[in-house]
């Protein structure tokens, strides 16, 4: 097994948004799965399916490669994540939008989500896409391409995107292409050498905490790996491992976070909002709050209040009726 960055058994940081996208519809290119990694339609060279699940309690599944497949797996929206093999444990934390999971033929897996989800899945002909894979062959090795679990890969989130957002308008032949670049991008990726221990839970625990308690104040690298217990550069790699962000990039959607709280539940002014979770001018909290949700505070607090209204009209579940105001992003931060 290789993974990018492996996961830590971490207590899971994600918070469900109320202001994450209903359940998908289905679409001809890539209808919905019944059964998790059980396409309905008739199996091509490259199938694609979506499977989402909008409960929060734990879930669990399992499934087996087919022979001739390869399964790819890239998540939509970010959710928390266990996956083993009987007693081996490939990832237990926190998966972010974007994350890819590659799963090689004959291999069993199983699965345990802690928090609503929704996943592309890729069925991908082993013969036709990875005919060269065999052991230690290729830029990209049969073992290589086995449980490797990459944290928010960029391209891949990209093709997703753009599957996705063509809704029905996206026909077969079109998500096949999207299919075989995705196919092409893996085979072609060059794999780490080596691989970052993750930060342990209990050293992750206490950065967790410090940073719950002191978000609304100015935290370095040095504070936080002086928690941990570690050097800045140990730290940094390590965290990212177990968790996907960088120690700045974590901390700002902690904030972000906590002002969408505000947002959504007082009629603080923004200007407040942004001193109160951290920000030093309501123009940075701005620019962060948009890069990482897509909406401005204004508008995401206005579309908050519209769908809460909306849904007390209906008297239905929140969660079924707001529109997707909230993305995850992944951010550059140095």
């Amino acid at each position: 097994m290789l993974t990018d960055i492996q996961a830590a058994g971490a207590r899971s940081t994600y918070q469900p948004s109320r202001h994450e996208p209903a359940s998908p519809q289905e679409t001809r290119a890539f209808p919905l799965e019944r059964r998790w990694r059980q396409p309905a339609a008739t199996p091509d060279d490259i199938t694609i399916s979506r499977w989402t699940c909008t409960q929060t309690g734990i879930r669990h599944e399992e499934a087996t490669t087919p022979a001739d497949r390869y399964f790819f797996a890239i998540a939509l929206k970010t959710s928390r994540a266990k996956l083993t093999r009987g007693r081996h444990t490939i990832f237990d934390g926190i998966m972010p939008a974007g994350t890819l999971y590659i799963g090689a033929p004959l291999q069993q897996l199983s699965a345990q989500f802690s928090a609503p989800c929704d996943f592309l899945h890729f069925h991908v002909s082993a013969s036709t896409y990875f005919p060269f894979l065999r052991p230690g062959a290729g830029t990209a090795s049969a073992e290589g391409l086995n449980d490797l679990v990459l944290l928010r890969d960029p391209f891949a989130e990209q093709l997703a995107k753009a599957l996705t957002e063509r809704g029905h308008s996206a026909d077969r032949e079109f998500a096949r292409c999207i299919g075989q670049t995705l196919a092409m991008h893996l085979a072609r990726r060059e794999l780490p050498h080596s691989k970052v221990n993750a930060l342990p839970k209990w050293r992750l625990r206490r950065v967790e905490e410090y940073v719950g308690t002191h978000f609304d104040h100015c935290i370095s690298l040095s504070e936080l790996a002086k928690v941990a217990g570690l050097s800045r550069m140990h730290f940094a790699a390590q965290f990212r491992a177990a968790t996907g962000y960088r120690p700045r990039e974590y901390l700002l959607h902690q904030r972000i976070e906590r002002a969408k709280s505000l947002l959504s539940n007082s009629e603080t002014a923004l200007a407040e909002v942004a001193l109160t979770v951290g920000f030093c001018t309501q123009a940075h909290f701005s620019t962060v709050f948009k890069r990482i949700t897509g909406d401005t505070p204004a508008r995401w607090r206005c579309a908050s209040r519209n769908a809460s209204a909306s849904s007390r009209l209906s008297g239905g579940d929140p969660a079924s009726t707001y529109k997707a105001v909230s993305h995850v992003l992944p951010a550059d931060f140095s």
